[in-house]
């Protein structure tokens, strides 16, 4: 066996084996990398105020690296966007949060991005929004519908700092006026007609002209805390690094098997050579004793013809028979 595996071309077939599992272990290596997504974001990192326009575009989606961060916007509160979100606990009650659109004046940050097309880059502080991007600011939690009604809007001008978080996914639900099923911001672009951020805010503290605003005077504000810094495992990629693992222990277990059935044959045509041989040996040595008996029988004959003598009519010496001797007689 390893005779044969020290041939140069199973030699050479070995190498090849070798870097392709080699391949194959890096692409493993790459698939247990990429198991584990993206961690979030330090608490120490999120828990520093941020400006809102440095951190999230305009109808851009809001990745887990930016989620949970505590951001700072200026512009104004639009008026008549208040809605209400249901089924939200608070303490083990459930109930509704308070929600108003908050459009984002994009000019107020000088190290702002660029806004995108559609949106008007600067108005004046107590103008109408147009079409400046909103987006949603959770502004506390009533525990029933009627709880809100005496709870006045935010008008005008005002600067919020609080956590943002990504948007929930639209439900299906028969409409109630005034209340949404989930905090959607696609459901609320359409409520809203106006562009908007893929993104909510829940307001922790509220200032107008340099006041605070007791925003939340008539309902109990929404306290959410740095997220959990657990870092999401994906078994998929994991399945698949092991798949690669085992692709890797075939590229030599082939080889091996190449080799083993070469060793077979050269086994084979061996056994079949000698057989062949002493084939040819045994009738050689059949034809050689033949040859021999043939001979032996032959000399056997000539020493019989030997020993009997020959008699010839008249000789005296021969030897006579009796019916010789009377007819000689007569």
């Amino acid at each position: 066996m390893l005779k044969t595996a020290l041939k140069p071309r199973w030699i050479l077939m070995l190498i090849l084996a070798m870097v392709i599992a080699a391949v194959f272990v890096l692409l493993s290596q790459w698939q247990f990398s990429s198991s584990r997504d993206e961690p979030p974001t330090a608490p120490t990192t999120t828990e520093t105020v941020r400006p809102l326009t440095e951190v999230l575009d305009p109808l851009t989606p809001l990745y887990a690296t930016n989620a949970d961060q505590m951001v700072s916007l200026d512009g104004v509160f639009v008026p008549g966007t208040r809605v209400l979100v249901q089924d939200r606990l608070l303490g083990g009650d459930d109930g509704l949060w308070v929600v108003q659109g908050f459009a984002v004046d994009a000019s107020s940050n000088s190290s702002a991005r660029t806004a995108p097309s559609g949106t008007s880059g600067s108005r004046g502080s107590s103008g109408p929004p147009g079409d400046e991007a909103v987006i949603p600011v959770v502004l506390g939690w009533v525990q029933h519908p009627e709880d809100a009604v005496p709870v006045p809007e935010q008008e005008g001008a005002a600067s919020v700092v609080g956590r943002l978080l990504p948007p929930e996914a639209p439900a299906v639900q028969r409409p109630v006026e005034g209340e949404v099923p989930t905090l959607s911001t696609a459901e609320l672009s359409n409520l809203w007609d106006a562009p908007i951020y893929s993104a909510f805010v829940v307001a922790s503290e509220v200032d107008a002209g340099g006041a605070a605003v007791p925003f939340d005077r008539d309902m109990t504000r929404v306290v959410v805390g740095p997220q959990p810094q657990e870092t999401p495992v994906n078994w998929l990629n994991i399945f698949y690094a092991i798949e690669w693992v085992v692709f890797a222990g075939f590229a030599f277990f082939l080889w091996w098997r190449l080799v083993a059935d070469d060793h077979r044959r050269s086994l084979e045509d061996a056994a079949d050579a000698a057989e062949a041989s002493h084939s040819r040996e045994a009738s050689q040595v059949g034809e050689t004793g033949g040859t021999r008996e043939a001979s032996g029988l032959d000399r056997a004959t000539a020493g019989r013809a030997v020993d009997r003598p020959v008699t010839l009519p008249g000789d005296p010496s021969s030897p006579s028979t009796p019916s010789e001797s009377g007819m000689h007689r007569d």
